[in-house]
């Protein structure tokens, strides 16, 4: 008996703490899944219907709804496969009627894509998303 308890406990600790996973947490995972290329991973993060405002660079353009959303990224991994991501100055702000999250993030291939991105979350989901082109972001920092 005290072994179910003890399993139960187990189990509803682990979905409690994978329930209240912190926003930058969530970033971080968003960012590693656009290295990976992993498409199907990066649609897990969004909302219902989330919109992606690509700023330069050959996607500008501002993308909404989920099908929107992957077509864009479809698109970039395969044009920038096997990345490698350096995340720095990451920044979360929160209330209990969602979050942001602000970073420097340089995806590293061929060459190295510079971006300045916020994210905004609701109910644990991104609903916005910004991916700002920056050609002078410092990768020192990183």
């Amino acid at each position: 008996m005290l072994k179910k308890i003890l399993s139960a406990t187990a189990v509803s600790f682990a979905i409690t703490t994978s329930a209240l996973a912190a926003p930058v947490d969530d970033a971080q995972a968003h960012f590693n899944a656009i290295a990976a290329g992993d498409v199907a991973a990066i649609m897990q993060q969004y909302g219902a219907q989330p919109i992606l405002e690509w700023v330069g660079g050959p996607l500008d353009g501002t993308y909404v709804g989920a099908d929107k959303v992957r077509e864009t990224w479809g698109k970039f991994t395969k044009g920038s496969p096997n990345l490698k991501a350096s995340v720095g100055k990451m920044e979360e702000s929160a209330n209990p009627k969602g979050a942001t999250v602000t970073a420097n993030v340089v995806f590293q291939g061929q060459n190295a894509i510079k971006v300045r991105y916020v994210l905004t979350y609701r109910e644990g989901k991104i609903v916005n998303e910004i991916w700002q082109i920056d050609p002078k972001l410092a990768v020192a920092a990183y």
